[in-house]
């Protein structure tokens, strides 16, 4: 019986990474690179070598657990899975409370930039575009700011590119104000204060950006100054996890080196 419990274990296992290599491995396939994808398919390829070279491994880690410098080793490393696991919980649970603080007050959207593709916004970029423009049409004296510059694979900055889009679904140019630099969010919210004091509006902010990124972004507004509220637009299914682990060492990150 414990044998037939230790197959099922060892399938389920690897079923599961399994399962988190496609979704981690699929924006690769989108043209879609960044930190959370990498981190994630090879935890997931970890997990599939454990589970299914699980006896061969399990006398590896049993030789070493009985070296008295390698059962400290191991001991740090579960204590460091252990922490990470708790510290990615908690980040979780305060990403999502994010994506979900809706503005109380008529504020200045500030729309965060995203990759543009042939002149066109991407998939991801349009949801923040058309998240944006419901509120935007809701209350007509809301002005806008669009963040982002021109990656060197985009014909036009990511700025520009937000622009036309709002002025094509209706929006007045005047109530568009651009941040053409190519920046970080950090950046980005600092040239939408400098606007925002330009032209004396309060500094309070409602951020367009995806659900996963409001907890960090609204963060960074609060750090200089910035009052933020959240409308968040949705990511496509299979774009969450890589997303959401990318957001979990970008916290880190923010954390560490402020």
């Amino acid at each position: 019986m414990f044998v037939i419990s230790q197959i099922w274990l060892r399938l389920l296992g690897t079923v599961l990474f399994s399962a988190g290599l496609v979704f981690f491995a699929c924006p690769f396939l989108a043209g879609i690179h960044h930190a959370g994808c990498i981190f994630g398919t090879v935890i997931s390829v970890m997990g599939i070598l454990f589970f299914a070279l699980n006896p061969a491994v399990s006398g590896i880690l049993q030789k070493i657990w009985e070296n008295g410098f390698g059962h400290f080793v191991l001991c740090v490393l579960m204590g460091i899975l252990g922490f990470g696991a708790m510290l990615g919980i908690v980040m979780s649970v305060f990403m999502i409370i994010s994506a979900n603080h809706k503005p109380k007050t008529e504020n200045t959207i500030v729309i965060l930039g995203c990759k543009v593709r042939d002149g066109e916004p991407s998939l991801m970029l349009q949801k923040r575009l058309d998240s944006a423009l419901q509120y935007l049409k809701q209350h007509p004296d809301v002005p806008v700011i669009v963040c982002g510059g021109q990656g060197i694979d985009e014909k036009i900055s990511e700025a520009q590119c937000m622009a036309e889009y709002l002025t094509a679904h209706g929006i007045d140019e005047s109530r568009i104000y651009r941040d053409d630099t190519l920046a970080s969010t950090l950046e980005n919210m600092e040239n939408a204060k400098k606007i925002i004091t330009e032209q004396g509006w309060l500094p309070e902010i409602t951020i367009v950006t995806d659900g996963y990124h409001q907890f960090r972004a609204s963060n960074i507004a609060k750090s200089i100054g910035l009052s933020a509220d959240a409308v968040s637009a949705r990511t496509s299914w299979y774009l969450v996890p890589s997303y959401w682990v990318r957001e979990w060492l970008g916290i880190c990150y923010q954390f560490v080196f402020g």
